[in-house]
């Protein structure tokens, strides 16, 4: 059984030279109220402050909220890219995070280098790397360009093998931010079915996204962040009413209906 805990969350970044006036003119008026210090006595942005929250199997929480709001900060903190100055985080289970086009990758290597990497992280034998080069390569229809180096690639190669790479492998814990529903409309046609079977087959689903049919249609919970805080917290329809303008809530509803 899956689990994921997060208790009392802070997450603060220094601002080096932060002695400067001119900078802290320009910080104090992008992240008024969310200034302080921390224990070496350097001026921080506090982009996480005292999040806190529990997840089970069969959860699916969503993540609304303005752009520097700390929907992406929370993520990277759960994916363990980003270490908290203060509480914890405490996860059962495989983890898979979606929060990157070129997460993982190694630029320098090839496609198939990288996959086999990815492979060897995840404790996969030689026939499973094999097959999970089949799969990828399939998926991405990369054909060649799997034989050179990733710096070679276009950005939509790099996504296309960073989805491809990443929905190979099924985790029991997936993080997700929403360049994964990005993407011109034959990929994402493309993508569709893999990534909603990759959703359903997770014990937990945290997503981040502006997308409000999304967030009705996949998820059970969601939490509004606001100045790295948690505003409101309860099911889609409780909070995407309360976050959004009422028509715009009205015109999600009806789609999401619709598509049911």
């Amino acid at each position: 059984m899956a689990r994921l805990t997060v208790e009392d969350l802070c997450v603060a970044f220094p601002l080096y030279h932060g002695e400067s006036r001119s900078l802290k003119k320009t910080v104090f008026a992008a992240a008024t109220g969310r200034l302080g210090q921390d224990q070496k006595h350097r001026l921080v942005v506090e982009a996480l402050r005292h999040v806190s929250f529990d997840l089970h199997s069969g959860d699916r929480l969503g993540l609304i909220g303005s752009n520097g709001a700390g929907k992406t900060t929370l993520l990277r903190a759960m994916a363990g890219i980003y270490e908290p100055v203060h509480g914890q985080i405490t996860l059962e289970g495989a983890v898979t995070a979606l929060l990157d086009p070129g997460q993982g990758m190694n630029l320098e290597l090839t496609g198939n280098e990288n996959i086999r990497l990815r492979g060897l992280f995840s404790g996969y034998n030689d026939a499973q790397i094999r097959a999970l080069q089949r799969d990828v390569a399939s998926f991405a229809s990369l054909d060649q360009f799997l034989d050179l180096p990733v710096r070679t690639y276009s950005s939509g190669m790099v996504v296309r093998l960073g989805f491809a790479l990443a929905t190979a492998i099924h985790p029991q814990i997936l993080l997700m931010d929403e360049w994964i529903l990005a993407g011109d409309a034959s990929f994402l046609d493309k993508a569709r079915h893999r990534l909603e079977t990759m959703v359903r087959g997770a014990e937990i689903l945290v997503l981040s996204s502006h997308n409000a049919e999304i967030l009705m249609q996949w998820c059970n919970r969601v939490i509004w962040m606001e100045d790295g805080q948690i505003r409101a917290d309860g099911t889609p329809d409780e909070v995407l009413a309360a976050y959004l303008p009422a028509d715009q809530f009205a015109q999600a509803k009806a789609a999401t209906q619709a598509a049911a």
